[in-house]
């Protein structure tokens, strides 16, 4: 993804522990659902695990996912941001960053069934 991609959007980047385990299939259907309603607020969102680009790529593919899913094999990107991982699993948490680049919230805790409908609030006001 360019960074011109990004230009006066938010970045929604949501980190989740393991491809088709309940909770986080549960959570990526329904930002998959919500993706009109983010598209229209000028939202790129991607979604972030350890699993590999081919678990993502079937993760995708099974449930129709049409955001983008990146690998964070070492779990570089999650320590950036603070995001703590367990035994190879980072933990569920979102960071919303404006289009301005600044970190605009942080979800360190996450309800999977109400998530979705938060990350589109937050992005309208």
């Amino acid at each position: 993804m360019k960074p011109s991609a990004l230009a006066g959007k938010h970045l929604v980047l949501y980190f989740y522990p393991k491809d088709e385990t309940p909770g986080c299939t549960k959570e990526a259907c329904a930002f998959r659902d919500a993706w009109k309603e983010l598209e229209q607020a000028n939202v790129v969102l991607v979604g972030l695990s350890t699993d590999s680009l081919e678990s993502h790529k079937k993760f995708a593919e099974n449930h129709k996912l049409p955001f983008h899913l990146v690998s964070d094999e070492d779990g570089a990107i999650a320590k950036a941001y603070g995001v703590p991982s367990t035994l190879g699993r980072l933990a569920r948490q979102t960071i919303v960053i404006g289009p301005d680049g600044k970190v605009k919230k942080i979800y360190r805790s996450v309800d999977v069934s109400q998530h979705a409908a938060e990350i589109v609030a937050d992005v309208k006001s």
